[in-house]
């Protein structure tokens, strides 16, 4: 049940001023998961395509981060903010591969949930926070952490998301602005509740609000948050099983619409109400991906189950939409393709082309309008998962396998592998890329590749 006493609520102790991502300034600022509006591009600057870690060749810094994570790094001028949960046990349990075990991890002890700081230029830890202390309410998969959720930042203010171990508002410089209970969120697989997975929604900052999606077990619903305050502007019930997707937010007609992943209800609501505007049944049954928005479409895709759909639906959508197949058509919907889409992350379109790259590192190419498929390629051996999302800066795409090998490919109609680039390490979290930089989230460290001196804002 969703806990909404007044104790859950803390008060406001400065003034905040809010600003919108919006603000963002191209090709510098990452201020959320995969950037401005989860595009995973940016714009105007360009990143390595060969660095040695192990060498230290082209890494700018490389700063050890304690506690297990796969939130990804955002930025805002030259402060760089991440979460960790830092278990009890010496050595936290994390499996990656490709494997289908559902159960989960069975650890009791008390963890700490960290937001930390980090200058973009130096590395060096600027401040670290622990928002919250005790043991997890519900417990991860073994291939997930306490701490999956993407910080949000505008500039003014960062929020953190641990689940259901509250959301967490900070001025840039470190201050508890407020925090919220939002109760238990257990986001576990609907078909064996027992098999606990963890919560991993991000939040997102649009027009003066939070964005949260909370798709659990019982009680799903989407919410809109006052930044300044933490208190409700609306919050909208969802008939939905849990996933793990991160909202969007675009403008059609002047109209402001929250765009969702889901498996009974992917589909648009409006900004300023929370109301339903449109609702697509129907696809993977575990939504991972986040909605992207480009060349006038939302593109959707998520796996598992019978049916691993792409949809290009578009952005003048309402009402209700079905289809069966891709076979059949729907006059909101500009292309489908079924059983091509992806299972864990989030697609990219760069230019005229949409890339989904699947969880065994299949790469395939679209012309985005059309749905054409271009090319179907294999990064790395097809033993080894990718889950982060890939990211795009300078006519390349660069894909992270879990192991920690960077595959950097050439963006365009032609398939074209530039470099592979190890990270030494297991890396499960999307990248950010910033001023020439690109940012990694290693299971242990955070890792600048690029030039040591950042550009003056």
């Amino acid at each position: 049940m969703i806990r909404r006493s007044a104790a859950a609520l803390v008060a406001v102790f400065t003034s905040v001023s809010v600003s919108s991502p919006s603000d963002a300034k191209p090709g510098a600022d990452w201020p959320s998961f995969r950037g401005t509006h989860a595009s995973g591009t940016a714009s105007g600057t360009s990143v390595p395509s060969v660095w040695d870690v192990e060498k230290g060749q082209g890494v700018a810094w490389k700063t050890p981060i304690p506690g297990l994570a796969h939130s990804s790094p955002v930025v805002w001028g030259d402060r760089v903010f991440i979460t960790t949960s830092i278990s009890g046990k010496a050595n936290a349990e994390l499996k990656v591969g490709l494997y289908g075990n559902i159960d989960p991890v069975v650890d009791p002890t008390v963890h700490a949930y960290q937001v930390v700081c980090v200058s973009k230029a130096s590395g060096k830890i600027l401040w670290t926070e622990t928002a919250y202390k005790g043991v997890p309410k519900v417990m991860r998969h073994t291939k997930a952490t306490h701490a999956n959720s993407t910080m949000a930042t505008d500039g003014k203010v960062a929020v953190a998301f641990f689940g259901s171990e509250g959301l967490y508002c900070y001025s840039v410089g470190g201050k508890l602005l407020w925090k919220r209970d939002l109760g238990t969120l257990d986001s576990g697989y609907y078909v064996v509740p027992t098999a606990q997975w963890g919560f991993a929604s991000s939040p997102i900052i649009a027009d003066g609000k939070v964005i949260v999606q909370c798709d659990i077990q019982k009680g799903s619903f989407l919410a809109a948050l006052d930044l300044k305050s933490g208190k409700d502007v609306w919050r909208t019930p969802r008939e939905e099983v849990p996933t793990w997707s991160t909202p969007n937010v675009y403008t059609v007609n002047g109209r402001k619409l929250v765009v969702v992943n889901g498996y009974k209800h992917i589909g648009g609501y409006d900004l300023a109400t929370g109301k339903s505007v449109w609702r697509l049944v129907g696809g993977g049954d575990i939504p991972v991906p986040t909605p992207i928005i480009a060349h006038g479409l939302v593109f959707i895709t998520n796996a598992h189950g019978r049916s691993a759909p792409i949809y290009a639906v578009k952005l003048g959508a309402s009402g209700e939409i079905k289809l069966a197949s891709e076979t059949e058509t729907h006059p909101d919907v500009a292309w489908a393709k079924f059983r091509e889409g992806g299972y864990m992350q989030t697609p990219l379109i760069v230019g005229d082309y949409l890339y989904v790259c699947r969880d065994n590192g299949v790469l395939s190419c679209y012309e985005a309008k059309t749905g054409k498929r271009i090319y179907n390629e294999r990064l790395g051996t097809g033993r080894t998962g990718f889950t982060a999302s890939g990211v795009s800066a300078g006519g390349k795409l660069y894909f992270t396998s879990e192991e920690g090998d960077i595959h950097v490919v050439e963006a365009g109609p032609t398939f074209k592998l530039l470099g592979v680039n190890p990270m030494d390490e297991v890396c499960m979290a999307t990248p950010a890329i910033s001023e020439g930089k690109i940012i990694f989230r290693t299971k242990g460290h955070l890792v600048c590749i690029g030039p040591s001196k950042t550009a003056s804002r």
